[in-house]
């Protein structure tokens, strides 16, 4: 058996695998064009992305399903202080609510709400009314006539 190794030339090596029936049109492009055809694919499939991307985008502000038409409802329920939300719940309810149904109405312990009540008292954005054991909270000019003296002032 021999031991000298055989030494091929590019052209031998495509002799040899062209009478092995294998497909020598690979073999035979030089590095440069296999670069070329990678690039130009890459390149493709980023410009397919990016327009797709672009029609998506537009899609969605025709439509006004854009994350911003929505968000802005969201945002202003979201940052409304507790008064705020307290004030706007008796105004939903004809200017008048008892205490008990204000703190049915919100997930507020009754301290809290008696104390968010209280605050907005002091700053004269509603009254509260003693009846009986409970408390009517009225926003002003929602006041029952009885509540008020017949010189003009409140009962307070």
């Amino acid at each position: 058996m021999s031991t000298h190794a055989q030494a091929y030339t590019p052209a031998s090596i495509l002799a040899l695998g062209y009478d092995a029936g294998f497909d020598v049109s690979v073999a035979a492009r030089s590095p440069l064009q296999l670069e070329w055809s990678t690039q130009l694919v890459a390149t493709a499939a980023m410009v397919v992305l990016v327009v797709l991307g672009g029609m998506l985008l537009l899609r969605n502000r025709l439509d006004g399903t854009g994350s911003g038409s929505n968000q802005s409802m969201v945002d202003r329920q979201e940052f409304k202080t507790d008064r705020e939300k307290i004030c706007e719940l008796v105004d939903e309810n004809g200017g008048r609510m008892k205490q008990s149904e204000i703190v049915n109405s919100v997930d507020w312990s009754k301290a809290k709400v008696s104390r968010l009540l209280a605050e907005l008292e002091e700053d004269d954005q509603l009254t509260k009314l003693r009846l009986g054991r409970e408390n009517l909270i009225c926003l002003p000019g929602h006041e029952p006539p009885a509540s008020k003296s017949t010189d003009g002032s409140d009962g307070s």
